[in-house]
């Protein structure tokens, strides 16, 4: 073989190998970069649904879970505490959610789906502190007009058992409503709404 035909199959062979190598580290180099831009694993837990078995709730109990990186409270609701929030009407500032944040289909007194249970983000509207869970009629702590609900301690806040703000507390609106669907009667998932249900039926 002559020298040149040689140095044509060695300038071959380099060229070939170091456009592989080149490919291969370009490649290398783009897969951390690529994956950067996706999710982590962590931040689409963070976003994703939450689904939560109310067979295990008893009346009157309540249930703290987190959806987004929030509290948020489910409480089932007792038949006295639904016939209690009939005569919150007079007595709350904004009775039919004109102001405050929640999904239309949970834009009533109730402020929910089903009337058993109420689910709402437990940050006061104040300043994003967590209201206590007082389900009692009339303590003497909290006046008369208490027929149960939620008491901010921080600066004294308080709302009913739909999430609906008293009056003349430093709490400008109702407690804000996530989306939220209930799957049949045992299962409920906050972080879809009820027409995402039916989509994926």
């Amino acid at each position: 073989m002559s020298n040149k035909k040689l140095n044509q199959s060695k300038r071959k062979f380099l060229t070939v190998a170091t456009s592989a190598v080149g490919g291969l580290f370009v490649a290398g180099a783009a897969v951390p970069f690529l994956s950067y831009w996706n999710p982590s694993a962590k931040a689409k837990a963070a976003g994703a649904p939450v689904e939560i078995d109310l067979s295990k709730i008893a009346p009157g109990q309540r249930v703290t879970i987190q959806w987004r990186g929030k509290p948020v409270w489910v409480v089932r609701r007792t038949p006295e505490a639904l016939a209690n929030l009939k005569k919150m009407d007079s007595v709350v500032l904004d009775p039919k959610s004109k102001s405050s944040e929640q999904p239309e289909y949970a834009k009533n007194e109730l402020r929910s789906i089903n009337e058993e249970f109420l689910v709402t983000v437990s940050l006061c509207t104040h300043l994003g502190c967590i209201p206590s869970y007082r389900p009692e009629i009339a303590p003497a702590d909290l006046g008369d007009e208490w027929l149960g609900g939620f008491y901010c301690p921080c600066h004294g806040s308080k709302f009913d058992l739909a999430g609906r703000v008293y009056p003349g507390v430093p709490a400008p609106t109702n407690l804000s409503i996530p989306p939220h669907a209930f799957v049949n009667s045992d299962k409920l998932v906050v972080g879809l709404n009820p027409s995402d249900i039916k989509e994926n039926a």
